[in-house]
């Protein structure tokens, strides 16, 4: 994996993967990319399982599922898709909460 690349790029892929042992493959190539940024390994899961669960919320319900079937993740404003799928008044809510918590400097 480039070291510049696009979200797109980097996370697109996976939303294609129905295989585990390829989910575990690119995984650990997602992990390796956001390591090269000087992040410890255990961040860099953290972080890709929060990214790869935010990128599946985009894609359609059962797109959302597999992802984080394959990837043990789930979004992380919504929570896992098995459990609920925000409307989208709901989730532009939740957008607009996260939204006034952060802090421009």
């Amino acid at each position: 994996m480039k070291k510049n690349i696009t979200i797109g790029e980097k996370y697109g892929p996976a939303m294609n993967i129905t295989d585990r042992e390829e989910a575990a493959k690119y995984f650990e190539e997602c992990v390796k990319h956001t390591m090269s940024f000087g992040r410890s390994k255990e961040e860099a899961i953290e972080i890709e399982k929060k990214n790869l669960g935010y990128y599946a919320g985009y894609y359609d319900r059962a797109t959302r599922l597999r992802v984080e079937d394959l990837f043990d993740c789930d979004h992380p404003f919504f929570g896992k898709a098995k459990d609920s799928e925000p409307t989208p008044e709901e989730a532009f809510n939740i957008g607009v909460k996260f939204g006034k918590g952060v802090k421009h400097g």
